[in-house]
């Protein structure tokens, strides 16, 4: 693919954001039903909203409005847009309070794409739902999925990321998986060709942490160096040069 995707326009940006605040508002004083009579507690929230992303930071982002909250029995709430099925019910319909995401449970962490979900699991797999256009769910198709599945061959996932429609996730033995959209190289698999499945990113091995941005990437190693790759329009790969990377390459001068 030689563009970015497009923004969907949709149902409309205020009235999905009003849907999503609503819920939240609703959350934040009653709670969901899980968690009545002192059941579960939220012990993390995450949304999507109105032109922007709030996860424990402001930054701007897409139409998608939809929220999240990680409960402490492992399970997850959610509300708000559903026009893909990114509220993972099972359904394409619109929440304006909290519903359980289907079949998920002993979640670790949960992270957000556009339009999209990733759920690591205690075991250290990852469960992935919504919209998969560029196959950014991983499950080998392009089929929007409105309930969680299982994101095959992976396994012993430390942590995950999202970039706009790519996903990413470390694994254990300092090594990294990517898969979804791949215009700018920013999957590091050495091509611009977009993944259903996840795949390696070459050349890359003892990596500490991985960071994401929309269409670039970065990995700390364990020995202080920083790889980058993806996207490179305005230098932000730091290697000197304005040329997309599609394998990582070294941010120069950095160390320790």
């Amino acid at each position: 693919m030689g563009n970015k995707p497009g923004i969907r326009a949709g149902q409309g940006r205020m009235g999905r954001w009003l849907l999503a605040v609503w819920g939240l508002i609703a959350l934040v004083l009653s709670g969901p039903p899980a968690m009545a009579g002192g059941g579960p507690q939220v012990t993390a929230i995450a949304a999507k909203g109105g032109g922007w992303t709030v996860l424990h930071e402001y930054g701007w982002w897409t139409e998608a409005s939809n929220d999240y909250a990680l409960l402490s029995d492992g399970t997850v709430m959610a509300w708000g847009d559903n026009y893909f099925g990114q509220l993972g019910d099972g359904s394409t319909t619109n929440r304006s309070t909290p519903v359980a995401v289907a079949g998920l449970s002993n979640v670790k962490d949960i992270v957000l794409g556009n339009r999209y979900s990733l759920a690591l699991l205690n075991d250290g797999t990852v469960m992935s739902w919504g919209s998969n256009d560029f196959g950014q769910l991983g499950d080998g198709s392009t089929k929007n999925r409105s309930t969680p599945v299982v994101i095959a061959g992976l396994s012993n996932v430390k942590t995950i990321a999202v970039g706009f429609v790519s996903s990413f996730a470390l694994l254990n033995d300092g090594t990294v998986r990517a898969w979804g959209y791949n215009y700018a190289g920013q999957l590091g698999d050495g091509s611009t060709t977009d993944r259903s499945t996840p795949v390696a990113v070459r050349g890359l091995s003892n990596v500490k942490v991985l960071a994401s941005g929309d269409y670039h990437r970065f990995a700390l190693l364990n020995d202080g160096t920083v790889m980058a790759w993806g996207n490179n329009d305005y230098g932000q790969l730091g290697n000197g040069i304005t040329i997309n990377c599609s394998t990582p390459v070294v941010v120069a001068g950095l160390s320790n």
